[in-house]
C-alpha cells in the first residue's frame, strides 16, 4: 500500500511546467512528507493538455470512518466505488519518493536511485463538492517485497499521457509492474543529510 509519500519544490515547478497553462493558476501545495486527507499537487486530463491541479488524498468511507487511500489494480475497474472513476477521472500524482515500514516499524523510502521524480498512477472522484484523489497500487516487485507485498503503480514519463487520456492503454496498465527503485532507511537518510 502507499500511506505517506514525499514531495519538494523542484518536484511542483517541474508538474506546473508539465501543465503549461493551468500551472498560472495553480497555489504550490505543501511539500515534505504528503499525509492522507491533505492537499497534493496532481495531473488531470481535465484539458487536452495536462491540467494540475490540488486535491485532498482520500475517498470518505461510506460509513463515515476514515479515509480510503488506496485502490487494487487488479480489482479496481470492477469495484463500484472505482469504476467511474477508473474509466473517466484518471490522475498522476508525482512525489520524489514513498514510505512503506518494515516489519520492526522502521520507515522506509522507496525512490529511483537518481531520486528523479515517480509518477503514481491514481484517479479522482467528487465527493460533497469536492474532488478527491486515490493512489492505485499493485503486488511488490523483488526491490519492494523485502517490506511489504503492495505498492504504489508507477508509470514511466512516457506512459503519463497514455493513462490520462488512452482508457484503453490505461486499463492496460493495470497489468504491469511497476519499475525496481531503491529503499533508504530513515536513519540511512537521516546520516546522507548529516554528511552533505
Amino acid at each position: 500500500m502507499c500511506g505517506r509519500f514525499y514531495s519538494d519544490k523542484e518536484i511542483a515547478e517541474s508538474i506546473l511546467r508539465m501543465a503549461g497553462g493551468t500551472a498560472r493558476e495553480v497555489n504550490i501545495p505543501k511539500t515534505g512528507d504528503i499525509y492522507p486527507s491533505q492537499q497534493a499537487l496532481i495531473l488531470s486530463g481535465r484539458e487536452p493538455a495536462f491540467y494540475a491541479e490540488t486535491m485532498p488524498w482520500g475517498f470518505p468511507r461510506f460509513d463515515g470512518k476514515g479515509l480510503l487511500i488506496n485502490a487494487r489494480a487488479e480489482t479496481a475497474p470492477e469495484k463500484k466505488t472505482f469504476k467511474e472513476a477508473v474509466l473517466h477521472h484518471r490522475c498522476i500524482i508525482p512525489a520524489r519518493h514513498f514510505y512503506e515500514w518494515d516489519r520492526d516499524k522502521n520507515k522506509v523510502a522507496f525512490r529511483y536511485e537518481d531520486k528523479s521524480p515517480l509518477f503514481m498512477a491514481g484517479f479522482y472522484r467528487r465527493f460533497e463538492e469536492v474532488d478527491r484523489f486515490i493512489i492505485v497500487t499493485t503486488q511488490a516487485n523483488e526491490s519492494m517485497q523485502p517490506v511489504h507485498d503492495r505498492m504504489p503503480l508507477i508509470l514511466p514519463e512516457n506512459q503519463l499521457r497514455d493513462w490520462i487520456y488512452d482508457q484503453e492503454a490505461a486499463l492496460q496498465m493495470l497489468a504491469q509492474p511497476s519499475p525496481l527503485l531503491q529503499s533508504v532507511r530513515e536513519e540511512e537518510q537521516q546520516t546522507l543529510l548529516i554528511d552533505n
